[in-house]
């Protein structure tokens, strides 16, 4: 691939700055120069003219009529390869068996052990960049490591103390129990409980029960009177992003938060419905404690103090006000929430009096009343937290297989780092999958395989603190990814149990059903059943929490993210916690890694796909479907809101005219589309004929390519301008969950006319420009 200012380096290379010694005869040297260059050219030019001339057609004369050289002429320069369209070096039904044939339970458990043995919080896991890259090259894969400079907190010390009048009722051990069963419990580099980007802090205070900390839950406790200025909020984790809950909280005078997973939450498999918890049962461990980060993802996710450009060495910084949270926090475990719960027991309202979204909590059985609190000013919290925030290297290793057609290009990637030293399923589930993906690949490159379009292969560091690894990689690549990217394909965790989940561009939702029907399902009821027969067929939009965030909603790159997780039945998986380790994934979550070698499949077959089939494998009437489905939904909110009725009438017309035309257009595109595929699939198409197809094939596949770009708006969104996509975001009080059309919604939810006129037109425009893009 031609190197180039919108090339995705895979190693940087230092420029020397020192003053060069000139060469001093350069009169004599510019001479030379000259007469070097200008003889070839005069010899050439007599050359040409006595052939043209003489009639002949190439130099010897031997090689046939004029007309028969210039079209393998045109054929050699023109066409990827010359057995374009089919796949080059081997067939790709025979590429296709060894994705499938190649990954191995047992080469997936090794890896899975490897990096589950220590621990790998981001920027402290270069000796396993150092091993991925190793063994990606081994496989035949080019791969280096690529650092950022970066924004990261360490813990240094906490504390958490029930006093009463006072005097120490309870101390918080703000440690995970160390079981017998499981090795990794007891490693001496396990990682403290504490939360990434969570403010220093020392506070006394009262406290009160805040249900989830979502938006709506601090509106219900400001309607029932309940006094939060000056208080410490008690949080259940759930609902929606971690870091949202401090900001809320923050906003309305708390001084800081507690949170934990209450077992109301883990559905059946609990230990009041009968259950042993782990590890001899499948029920939550109760010191079992969720550590994550706390940055403001539906704001801005990657490096907070430098949003929108790369962290690379001697950038500037920024302010991270607004950014994170500016009061203190901890995470606990509900064993030692149970303490600060009684506590409230006969304090302010019960949850029973609220609406029931506050209901369902699962430790009544163990005392718990549930009240609201605040408790009384004799009944405080001490919460102390202490952080090291410093600037230090994070590790990506990028590796490429570069393919004929140089603009074209599939993005793979999963993240490597973890709050804790297992992180069997997060996100290693995903990591040893991916390396069996990379390790197929590389089967195929050694059976003479090469490749229509180029792949990339990412292992991101620092996707835990705020998806920082791949956000700064893509704002760093910005140019060279709007130019040639087709997708991306994420992988966080693969395999935590049997139910496949999937978030999609709509775009890719056609390709995610055919390669799903041909991975066999591990589970199967009947005999042969795929993925596709055993799942529901959802597919959720593209929302935040993972890598595929900076492709989605800041490159307009389509985007799809899978993997295996628990269902109603399954075990309780311990996310972020210590009991995310190999002995947990051996007994509950994927004992035979058949799951990881399920996922590891779809991957490969799914990158196989869009990087061999002649035309990209888009659907753009899937994605007109969704915007009709977005609307009404938008709608819907409109009619609910408090805007006056007639302007609510008026406001969508244009935007479903354009719609509308959107859904006409992509159909008509899709169906040219499929015609071209079909003629490309006819054998002995001549020569001539297949440059023709292969113009038109690149014609095709480059709008395809473009049409998630079209739905960014350089600006972004009001509130949150790193934010582009105009279609898809984070909900700005969920962060996980995915918002569509959120400059509307955001308009919607605040009563701002202005602001809802001006989004209304600036998504018709995005559509109108697809409907362009499509139609020239």
């Amino acid at each position: 691939m031609p190197r180039n200012e919108r090339t995705p380096l895979i190693q940087r290379v230092p420029v020397d700055e020192r003053d060069r010694v000139r060469y001093p005869h350069t009169t004599v040297r510019r001479f030379c120069t000259v007469a070097l260059i200008a003889i070839p050219l005069l010899t050439l030019s007599i050359v040409f003219l006595c052939l043209a001339i003489s009639g002949q057609s190439d130099l010897f004369g031997d090689h046939g009529s004029e007309s028969s050289r210039l079209v393998t002429s045109l054929s050699d320069s023109e066409l990827p390869h010359a057995a374009w369209p089919a796949s080059d070096g081997i067939s790709y039904d025979k590429l296709k068996q060894i994705l499938q044939s190649t990954p191995d339970a047992n080469r997936a458990r090794e890896w899975s052990k490897y990096y589950a043995s220590g621990m790998h919080l981001a920027g402290k896991n270069l000796s396993q960049a150092e091993w991925t890259k190793d063994r990606w090259q081994e496989w035949g894969v080019e791969s280096n490591i690529v650092s950022y400079d970066v924004y990261l907190n360490y813990p240094l010390d906490h504390r958490l103390a029930l006093l009463e009048n006072g005097e120490v009722s309870f101390e918080a051990t703000l440690e995970e129990d160390v079981l017998a069963e499981d090795p990794t419990t007891g490693l001496k580099e396990s990682v403290p409980v504490f939360h990434g980007y969570s403010a220093s802090g020392n506070v006394t205070a009262p406290y009160v029960f805040c249900n989830y900390g979502t938006y709506k839950d601090y509106e219900d406790l400001q309607q029932a009177n309940i006094s939060l200025k000056g208080k410490i909020a008690l949080v259940k984790y759930g609902g929606i992003f971690r870091g949202l809950k401090l900001k809320r909280a923050s906003e309305l005078g708390m001084v800081g938060a507690i949170l934990y997973n209450d077992p109301g939450d883990d559905g059946e498999i609990t230990e009041a419905n009968g259950y042993e918890t782990y590890p001899k049962g499948p029920a939550r461990n109760p010191s079992s404690v969720q550590r994550g980060s706390v940055e403001y993802l539906s704001v801005a996710p990657g490096d907070p103090t430098t949003i929108g450009y790369p962290s690379l060495p001697g950038a500037r910084r920024e302010s991270v006000e607004g950014r994170v949270p500016d009061i203190p926090s901890l995470p606990i475990s509900y064993a030692e929430a149970l303490p600060l719960l009684k506590a409230l027991n006969g304090h302010g309202p019960h949850a029973s009096s609220f609406p029931s979204s506050w209901q369902g909590g699962g430790l009544g059985y163990k005392g718990v009343h549930y009240n609201i609190g605040p408790t009384p000013d004799s009944t405080t919290i001490n919460l102390m937290n202490k952080q090291n925030y410093t600037i230090t290297p994070l590790w990506n290793v990028i590796g490429v297989i570069n393919g004929s057609i140089s603009d074209e290009v599939v993005v793979i990637g999963n993240h490597r780092d973890a709050w804790i030293a297992g992180g069997a399923g997060d996100p290693n589930s995903g990591s040893a999958s991916l390396n069996e993906v990379i390790r197929a690949f590389g089967t195929a490159l050694a059976a003479g395989w090469k490749p229509q379009r180029t792949i990339v292969f990412a292992s991101w560091d620092g996707e835990e603190y705020s998806l920082i690894g791949s956000t700064e990689w893509v704002e760093e690549y910005l140019p060279w990814l709007d130019e040639a990217t087709v997708a991306y394909i994420n992988v966080d965790v693969g395999a935590v149990g049997p139910v496949f989940d999937a978030a999609a561009a709509p775009l890719l939702n056609q390709a995610l059903y055919d390669i799903t029907a041909q991975v066999q399902s591990p589970n199967q009821t009947v005999k042969g059943q795929s993925v596709r027969d055993v799942w529901d067929g959802r597919i959720d939009t593209m929302g935040s929490g993972s890598d595929f965030t900076a492709f989605q909603d800041f490159a307009g790159i389509s985007c799809i993210n899978v993997g295996f997780g628990g269902g109603k039945k399954d075990a309780v998986y311990h996310y972020h916690s210590n009991y995310d380790s190999s002995h947990w994934m051996d007994v509950y979550g994927d004992p035979g890694f058949e799951y990881h070698i399920a996922i590891a499949k779809i991957i490969a077959l799914l990158a196989a796909k869009l990087v061999e089939e002649p035309i990209v494998s888009f659907s753009a009437l899937d994605y007109a479907v969704a915007l009709k489905g977005y609307l009404k939904s938008v709608e819907k909110t409109g009619l609910e809101s408090g805007i006056g009725e007639k302007f609510k009438k008026s406001l969508f017309k244009s935007l479903e005219t354009s719609v509308a035309a959107f859904a006409e257009v992509a159909e008509t595109f899709d169906s040219k589309a499929a015609e071209l595929s079909l003629l490309l699939s006819q054998p002995d198409a001549p020569v001539s004929k297949s440059v023709k197809l292969y113009a038109d094939a690149q014609a095709v596949n480059t709008k395809y390519k473009l049409l998630e770009r079209q739905f960014l708006y350089a600006p972004g969104l009001d509130s949150r301008s790193w934010f582009k996509h105009v279609v898809f975001a984070p909900g700005l009080w969920t962060g996980y969950a995915g918002a569509t059309f959120p400059g509307i919604v955001e308009a919607l939810e605040s009563g701002n006319k202005t602001a809802l006129e001006k989004w209304v037109d600036i998504v018709e425009q995005r559509v109108d420009g697809a409907i362009s893009l499509l139609d020239d």
